[in-house]
């Protein structure tokens, strides 16, 4: 199916989704940490900021150095009204380290989107940056919604680490089909914004994680 008819019918799903106007009730006043992994996705990430901002959530984004590759801090940064962090290492603004601060004032943290890269590292406990040791420092919810190539989706060792990610007690939002970057159709579409937004306020009004049925 070409691009433009797929974007057609994505907007047709999009507007059947609970919308900003809607309200999510749950969210307002409460403090949602929001990482960007590097993939295309990453300019719904912030979508989902400015979708956040606007129900009175306070987000602060967390950026990986391949994420700025899609879409600067300042995007972020002019969306939430707060400073992007992005360095492990940042005495100046996070004299406990970024990781612990901001995992301690979390009520929710959710990473959009979590590449495979970034599943990989998630799953086996690698802390290499700010995010991914960020997560392991979080006691608060952590909600994963995916993004990558419909092949990379389908792989044995991504679904393992998703598994792995479930049991371990994250959420995850499963990808849907549709049109990917690489110009082909196929699972591996992050969610869209505002179904990440209703999952984020489910889970912050009690309800579960997200699960999703992987093979």
């Amino acid at each position: 199916m070409p691009p433009s008819s797929e974007f057609g019918r994505d907007e047709a799903a999009r507007k059947q989704a609970v919308s900003p106007a809607d309200g999510y009730p749950a969210l307002a006043g409460r403090e949602v940490v929001l990482g960007v992994a590097g993939g295309v996705a990453a300019y719904k990430a912030a979508m989902l900021a400015s979708l956040l901002v606007k129900q009175s959530v306070g987000v602060t984004a967390v950026l990986t150095d391949a994420a700025t590759a899609f879409v600067g801090e300042a995007t972020f940064a002019a969306l939430t009204s707060r400073p992007v962090a992005s360095r492990l290492f940042d005495p100046g603004r996070h004299p406990l380290g970024g990781h612990i601060e901001l995992a301690a004032g979390a009520d929710l943290v959710v990473v959009a989107p979590a590449t495979a890269d970034f599943l990989a590292k998630a799953a086996h406990g690698v802390a290499d940056d700010l995010l991914t040791t960020l997560l392991l420092a979080a006691e608060c919810p952590v909600i994963l919604a995916p993004a990558m190539n419909a092949a990379m989706w389908a792989k044995p060792a991504v679904q393992r680490n998703v598994r792995q990610l479930v049991e371990d007690g994250l959420g995850i939002i499963e990808p849907v089909s549709g049109w990917l970057a690489c110009r082909r159709e196929g699972a591996g579409r992050m969610a869209e914004p505002e179904a990440i937004a209703s999952e984020i306020a489910r889970v912050l009004a009690g309800g579960e994680l997200p699960k999703p049925g992987v093979s």
